[in-house]
């Protein structure tokens, strides 16, 4: 596997505004190579910002992105990087084979093998008119194009939302089986929450224009328990929690008129009338986009010496 054990990409403080707006502020972490990662948030809270300036199209407003130790927007990590936007920009008057010509002269390491192969896989004619094409069928195009640039680092921006369900799980299966067997590290902008835990071993979420959480999907997942307990046996605490929280960190809470619920990143033994069970991934993503002001997690393997947020424990 190319760069194993390496760390792909480190961002330091990134941050980007537009007049006196900050779209994204002070992001801080690290993502080891090879790896699958889900970036998450709600609209506007800088994940397109974010890809386009670790591809080198948007400058930064603070901070730094490095690809491989090169900086974002260089020549070097420019040749290492495919970024595919949420518009998959294709000529639609241009065949498939026309498609692949154009990317085979635009990109010294071109792979017509792999991209050809791609395509083929999918089932989509080299002699048919991208403009003709089905949607699932121009994103496998536009994948293609990505994947035979060779690059180390893909970039993918929502690039399977408009897609049936049946398509978006064909399409998936077809990259992550490239991605395994080139060593190939992806970031993943994505709202499909429910099915980051099929695409991705590697989380970030942002909101509120900075990161929320930043890591290992299991590791994250390790140091969150739902806690459960019905209604009528939960008294008030004296910060107004639900009693027994006093302890943890509290990322959420709901009740209703059976059960009271909580996310929490327990500080001892759970115990008293509380159930504790572990999270999925969709319930402590949910959590953490419900509740952007709880406090940031960033776990061992993401975080930048002497820069950054908590560190999962």
């Amino acid at each position: 596997m190319r760069d194993k054990g390496r760390t792909a990409l480190e961002v330091r403080g990134l941050g980007r505004r537009y007049g006196r707006r900050w779209v994204l502020r002070e992001a801080t972490f690290r993502l080891p190579a090879g790896r699958v990662c889900g970036l998450v948030g709600p609209n506007g809270a800088g994940k397109t910002t974010m890809l386009e300036i670790i591809a080198g199209l948007r400058e930064a407003s603070a901070g730094e992105a490095r690809v491989f130790g090169e900086p974002a927007g260089g020549v070097a990590a420019r040749q290492r990087v495919a970024f595919l936007p949420q518009e998959k920009p294709l000529f639609t008057r241009f065949t498939v084979a026309e498609t692949l010509r154009l990317g085979r002269e635009l990109n010294p390491h071109w792979d017509q093998e792999l991209a050809e192969g791609f395509v083929r896989a999918g089932s989509v004619p080299l002699d048919a008119k991208v403009g003709r094409l089905s949607g699932g069928q121009r994103t496998r195009v536009a994948l293609a194009v990505a994947l035979g640039k060779r690059p180390d680092l893909v970039l993918l921006d929502e690039p399977l939302a408009d897609l049936d369900p049946l398509v978006r799980r064909q399409t998936v299966a077809a990259l992550l089986g490239e991605v395994a067997e080139r060593g190939i590290t992806v970031l993943l902008s994505s709202h499909l929450v429910a099915e980051l835990d099929t695409l991705c071993d590697y989380l970030l979420l942002v909101a509120e224009g900075g990161l929320r959480l930043a890591g290992d999907v299991d590791e994250i997942i390790s140091v969150h328990r739902v806690l459960s307990a019905p209604t009528d046996r939960v008294p008030t605490g004296p910060d107004g929690l639900p009693a027994g929280l006093e302890h943890h960190t509290v990322v959420e809470t709901h009740d209703d008129q059976r059960y009271t619920t909580a996310l929490v990143r327990p500080g001892g033994p759970v115990g008293g009338f509380w159930d504790a069970a572990a999270p999925t991934l969709e319930e402590v993503v949910l959590a953490y986009l419900e509740q952007s002001s709880s406090a940031p997690l960033i776990s061992p393997n993401s975080y930048v010496p002497g820069v950054g947020s908590e560190v999962a424990k």
